[in-house]
């Protein structure tokens, strides 16, 4: 009877538990952190929780509104989403996603925007669903216009960005673009020239080329990033003027005409991935000043002649990375003079994809350890092998550390991938 006793206890005391609110005794801080990552539509509907719960979904700093499918319920979303802009009163709005989809009202977008705007938001993401049937959500300068306190700019996929005269948004940033369609080459520039604090910059294209020559001057800029992978390929390509650049990433440019480096005396770090061969050519001829180099399958249709007798003489880099994805098998001979590359300045080499069996290759690999002065680290990185040719590797590689190496601190490492 007395354990029954005491096991009621227990059961009443874990219903009381439960009934019990304990998340609403949280500090207000962490509440607030918590709605933050819940659709705002559910972060409304807490406010019939109790009293302490009635107006906080209006201090919420981080909003995400997802617009629906159906047209019948376009009206009512829309004055609903605007209700809760109007109602916010955190003194400024971290956030606003909005997700919406065809059959959207341009004009419902502008007066969210300006709203948003007018409680000082500092990030702004428009996201458009649909497919390659769908007409594209027509964005016009006015919708970035007069605006001190946008931090980040994102716009993704069905949206076209037709921009007749500049915008102006002093205090962005960064701006992020993945699929966005311009109507023309200046619809880029008017977008680009409005931006007079941006620092980085991510250009995501993927499948249909819009404008032929993709032209980037932005004095401020700092970081860019480029990913260009054009199914089928595509004519054109990209100018790039950016006296501020310090970091550059460039992924894809199958086929494309060109990418011209005309103005970036900062660049400190480069990584150029998947790239053409002319395109590679322009890209590598304008990186004089680059101490950072991570190049993967940079040479596609060309040899390793050209590569090491370009990279090594013309770029004072400190590290360079090399990721191989197949390098043409032609014979390659040693320059007649050491590159300044490797006596003044290489201190890290990564290759990563070295053929272990290839003679060319291991003759680059020995002709970098004997000259390379400084050189504090170099790490070969392998293909996986089977069993029976693992003996014949592991000769190879001590073939290489036996090298007699020009610099006394460099420290050798292999290993696979």
């Amino acid at each position: 009877m007395e354990q029954q006793l005491k096991t009621d206890g227990l059961n009443l005391s874990i219903r009381d538990a439960v009934k019990e609110d304990r998340i609403s005794e949280l500090p207000e801080d962490l509440l607030l952190q918590i709605l933050s990552d819940i659709p705002t539509e559910n972060v409304i509907a807490t406010s019939v929780l109790s009293k302490r719960w009635r107006s906080l979904w209006k201090m919420v700093p981080n909003l995400t509104f997802d617009f629906t499918f159906d047209p019948k319920y376009h009206q009512t979303f829309s004055e609903n989403l605007y209700r809760s802009l109007t109602s916010h009163e955190a003194s400024v709005l971290e956030s606003l996603q909005l997700n919406f989809t065809r059959g959207i009202d341009g004009l419902n977008i502008g007066m969210w925007i300006a709203t948003a705007y007018v409680r000082h938001v500092r990030k702004l993401v428009l996201v458009s669903f649909g497919d390659v049937r769908d007409k594209r959500a027509r964005f016009r300068s006015a919708l970035f216009n007069f605006n001190d306190t946008l931090d980040i700019l994102e716009i993704q996929d069905y949206i076209l960005l037709d921009l007749p005269s500049p915008v102006c948004l002093k205090s962005l940033r960064e701006l992020r673009l993945y699929e966005v369609h311009f109507k023309d080459e200046a619809s880029v520039c008017n977008l680009l020239c409005g931006c007079p604090s941006l620092e980085v910059l991510s250009v995501h294209r993927e499948r249909n080329v819009d404008v032929e020559t993709f032209t980037i001057v932005v004095p401020s800029l700092q970081r860019l990033t480029i990913y260009d992978f054009c199914i089928g390929g595509g004519k054109g390509g990209y100018v790039i003027n950016a006296p501020s650049l310090k970091y550059l990433n460039i992924v894809g440019f199958e086929g494309l005409d060109f990418c011209l480096i005309e103005n970036a005396p900062e660049l400190v770090e480069a990584e150029i991935s998947d790239v053409s061969h002319i395109a590679n050519e322009n890209i590598l001829e304008s990186l004089t000043s680059v101490k950072r180099l991570s190049l993967e399958s940079p040479i596609k249709n060309s040899t390793l002649r050209y590569f090491f007798y370009f990279v090594l003489h013309k770029l004072p880099c400190s590290q360079l990375s090399c990721i191989e994805k197949g390098l043409d098998g032609q014979n390659w001979n040693p320059p007649k003079c050491v590159p300044e590359c490797l006596l003044f300045h290489l201190e890290k080499f990564l290759w990563t994809g070295y053929e272990w069996q290839r003679g060319d290759e291991k003759e680059v690999a020995t002709y970098i350890l004997e000259n390379a002065r400084l050189l504090k680290k170099a790490t070969f990185s392998t293909k996986r092998i089977d069993l029976e040719n693992l003996e014949k590797r592991r000769e190879m590689l001590n073939e290489l550390a036996s090298v007699a190496r020009a610099s006394d601190s460099c420290h050798l490492v292999f290993h696979s991938i």
